[in-house]
């Protein structure tokens, strides 16, 4: 372990875990930026719902196909280095909206903000493997993935203020740039903790002593695709996902949109409460990562199956927004959906998580990379659904799909998830590590 001559920062990798939650919130305050100026685009653009929703799909398109391939180049390069490339690109990408002219200009920006912003996710579950002992990670994937909820909490007031002092252009600029000082800080700061000038020694012995045989530094070697297609573990993860998704791409490209052609808000009120279904989300990220140790400590549950009923209780509550065609006003419709907000965020951290738990850490960005696919393209074909039939059929419905697809997410998980595949991550560690350390002695 290379160190310098600065003193060891206590608690280093909660300052890590800040640094990818910061990371996170630049990286969804960029893709949230659309849908809060999505209201004055569809004006000063002039085009339809329709075509909004090709919009939309245009990024999350290139964002399902992104992802099995950042999450393979960020295995291959390290977090380090590939997150800085990819939030140079997303950043870039996003000030570039600002050149556009119509919706066709907008997609193709949208489209390449897709490509680099898929990294940040599997990215952040690289940086909770090599930085977390395992009863540790729940707790720091519900803190990094705050990120997600404070990025579209802050987007509706920085976009609607750009919006009325300058234009929407202006707030495409400004997103972007706050991902262009991110870069440099991660580039600056990030290294995996053996490398680390400022951790302790006592902190990198904890760290690696709670991380099973298969994650520590250089064990292991990287699966291909089609390798980890064929296990059931990457679909007990990715089926779940490819069900809940379409929640949360629809709480932030559709809320506004909603807002303002059915609940009659203006901008301004936008901006005061649009908000609120974020704040609602950092809350259940943080509560849903203490979830799975709790029932651990408490009620002597195995660490999968903390995790599955993590999973289980945030699909009931988005029962919720389920009901929304009942809300008597605005007001009571945004409360529905910070229930919404609050569900997601713990059920998807739990199910982010079980990347680290059940894949050898050498592998973990290649399987996140992997199953956000199968989420995004959920996401994906549920915003199409959306810009099809809201017109014709309302928004309720539509809401009210998203709490079956939790439910049956968690019914898969449940079914296809095992203790048994925790048991034999060990051991395929194990085997991996025997084989790499022959091709070093080889070498």
């Amino acid at each position: 372990m290379a160190k310098g001559a600065a003193r060891p920062i206590r608690g280093l990798r909660w300052w890590i875990i800040a640094l990818v939650m910061t990371g996170t919130a630049a990286n969804y305050l960029a893709r949230s930026a659309l849908g809060s100026a999505a209201p004055t685009l569809t004006k000063s653009l002039h085009f339809s719902t329709q075509a909004y929703s090709y919009v939309v799909a245009a990024f999350q398109l290139a964002y399902t196909l992104v992802q099995p391939f950042a999450g393979w180049v960020l295995d291959a390069l390290g977090a380090k280095l590939g997150l800085t490339i990819f939030a140079l690109g997303w950043s870039l990408a996003n000030m570039a909206h600002a050149l556009a002219t119509g919706w066709p200009g907008l997609a193709a920006a949208r489209g390449f903000l897709g490509l680099f912003e898929g990294a940040v996710i599997p990215a952040g579950m690289k940086a909770v493997s090599d930085w977390f002992p395992d009863r540790e990670r729940s707790v720091a994937t519900g803190w990094f993935n705050v990120g997600t909820s404070i990025g579209g909490m802050l987007a509706p007031a920085l976009v609607v203020w750009c919006i009325l002092a300058g234009s929407w252009r202006l707030a495409f600029v400004a997103t972007g740039a706050v991902g262009l000082v991110w870069a440099v800080l991660w580039a600056l700061w990030y290294h995996r903790p053996r490398e680390h000038p400022r951790i302790s020694a006592e902190e990198l012995a904890y760290i690696e002593a709670g991380q099973p045989s298969s994650e520590a530094p250089d064990a292991g070697q990287a699966a291909g695709w089609l390798s980890m297609l064929r296990t059931r573990r990457i679909w007990a993860i990715a089926l779940p996902r490819f069900l809940a998704d379409p929640a949360w791409q629809t709480f932030n490209f559709w809320i506004p949109l909603y807002l303002v052609s059915v609940r009659h808000m203006d901008l301004k009120q936008i901006a005061m409460f649009a908000w609120l279904p974020f704040l609602a989300a950092d809350l259940g990220s943080v509560a849903g990562g203490y979830v799975s140790p709790v029932l651990m400590r408490l009620a002597g549950v195995r660490l999968l199956m903390a995790r599955k009923l993590t999973v289980l209780a945030g699909a009931v509550l988005m029962i919720g927004p389920a009901c929304i065609a009942f809300a008597p006003s605005a007001y009571w419709a945004i409360g529905l959906f910070c229930i919404g907000g609050f569900a997601h965020q713990m059920l998807s951290g739990a199910l982010i998580t079980l990347s680290a738990d059940i894949f050898p850490g050498c592998q973990v960005a290649t399987a996140t990379g992997l199953a956000g696919a199968a989420a995004w393209t959920g996401g994906l074909l549920f915003s199409l659904l959306v810009g099809q039939l809201a017109g014709a059929i309302g928004y309720n419905p539509l809401f009210a799909c998203l709490a079956v697809f939790d439910l049956a997410g968690a019914a898969i998980l449940f079914s296809l998830l095992r203790e048994a595949d925790r048991s034999n991550l060990s051991r395929e560690g194990d085997r991996s590590s025997v084989l790499h350390e022959g091709d070093r002695s080889r070498a």
